[in-house]
């Protein structure tokens, strides 16, 4: 496997092709992109640079690739190492001859986000001792829920952009869909769909029209990859498990819009509404995730939330910062003064007086310590107990919905 490489992105982002197996249209890989810190070649920090606390892993949506800066430089300005990743048969791992997009099953992603997380240091043997926050978008976002979902005690937290949590005419029109799209997943597989997408959302977004954004419209298109029988099904499948409940046990944030606006003729709420999703039926199905869920509506945000006009994705951001403050606390710094003073070396050092009594920084910086402590006891075992009732809560509503089938018929 090569080594880093520039980016299209620029000087401040490079690259890096994690190999899969490959599938039926030949050679399959995933393509791992991060923000290069100010320093060196090698992207090492500088001297005096807060040590990083957050490893971020950022997956796309549909019809989408990285390419959200912005967001890159909000999670390592608060404290994290930002990494994105291209699925197979997207954006920067699109290969001559594949289907964009193509998979038969959500699971098929695992392989992918494993390869992102070793590279990075959480893989199976984790060597980061940094704590792991997934993203995703759209698609994206229901990937990650799932894979958080099968992998308890993987992740710290979960923050999701608008995920598609739920089909657009929500449980009933997905149930009277799937026996049909089913079938066809089975006679014809990779026939593309009716192209539903006109294109309203890439309006909204792109420097070309009426956004703000420039980006690559071949990993992007104005219209949207077309859609298959056999994805769709998959994202059913997916729709159904969040519906039974996944039990994420961490800390999930769902930023969403306030409004959508699905309609088949242009109209100038598109420009600050949710185009893609029905954002009021996925703010329903976000409670099924786990046990611990933030939802944050943002009044005129878009789809992707941090593409939105500028004060909205400000209000989208300092909600994000809110949610870290709240649940991803950075560490208490250790005070300057403990490494230089003579007895550093012994534990306590600087803190007692000439009688042996705790003065008044000493106490201060004990009672720190203890307050951290506890924060982050109460922190691991909260996790702890919201992953146990997660899995028994998924397990018996697994149970419980395969006996009733089983009592009609």
């Amino acid at each position: 496997m090569a080594g880093w490489q520039p980016d299209v992105l620029g000087d401040d982002y490079e690259q890096l092709t994690l190999p899969l197996a490959p599938d039926d249209e030949g050679d399959v890989v995933a393509t791992l992109v991060r923000r290069r810190r100010a320093g060196d070649a090698t992207g090492a920090r500088p001297t005096g640079d807060p040590e990083p606390y957050l490893d971020v892993l950022y997956v796309h949506g549909w019809s989408d690739y990285f390419f959200q800066t912005e967001l890159a430089e909000f999670w390592e300005a608060h404290g994290a190492r930002f990494h994105a990743l291209d699925l197979r048969k997207y954006g920067r791992s699109l290969r001559p001859g594949q289907t964009p997009g193509y998979v038969t099953d959500l699971a098929t992603y695992d392989e992918d986000v494993e390869a992102a997380l070793d590279a990075i240091g959480h893989g199976v043997r984790r060597t980061s001792r940094r704590r792991l926050v997934l993203m995703g978008h759209s698609t994206g976002g229901l990937t990650l829920s799932l894979w958080a979902a099968h992998h308890p005690g993987r992740a710290s937290a979960v923050v999701l952009n608008s995920p598609w949590l739920e089909f657009q005419t929500r449980e009933v029109g997905r149930l009277l869909l799937e026996p049909v799209i089913g079938a066809r997943a089975r006679l014809t597989p990779n026939r593309p769909l009716p192209n539903v997408d006109l294109g309203f959302y890439t309006r909204t977004v792109s420097k070309d029209f009426d956004g703000e954004w420039t980006y690559d419209l071949a990993w992007r298109p104005q219209h949207g990859f077309s859609t298959t029988p056999a994805w769709l099904t998959a994202v059913f499948h997916g729709h159904q498990e969040v519906a039974r409940g996944l039990g994420i046990g961490v800390p999930v944030l769902v930023l969403l819009s306030t409004r959508s606006t699905l309609a088949p003729r242009w109209t100038p709420e598109m420009a600050h509404t949710d185009t893609a999703i029905d954002v009021d039926g996925v703010a329903l199905r976000s409670v099924r995730l786990g046990d611990l869920v933030t939802v944050a509506r943002i009044d005129g945000a878009l789809h992707d939330v941090v593409l939105s006009a500028r004060p909205v994705r400000a209000l989208a951001y300092g909600r994000l910062a809110q949610w870290l403050t709240a649940y991803l606390p950075a560490p208490v710094p250790v005070a300057d003064d403990a490494a230089s003073s003579p007895g550093a070396e012994r534990p306590g050092a600087g803190s007692l007086d000439d009688d042996g009594a705790p003065t008044a920084h000493g106490a201060r910086r004990l009672v720190g310590a203890l307050h951290g402590w506890g924060r982050r006891v109460a922190r691991a075992a909260g996790s702890v107990v919201g992953q146990v009732r997660g899995r028994v809560r998924g397990r018996a509503e697994r149970h419980g919905t395969r006996h009733t089938a089983e009592t009609r018929r």
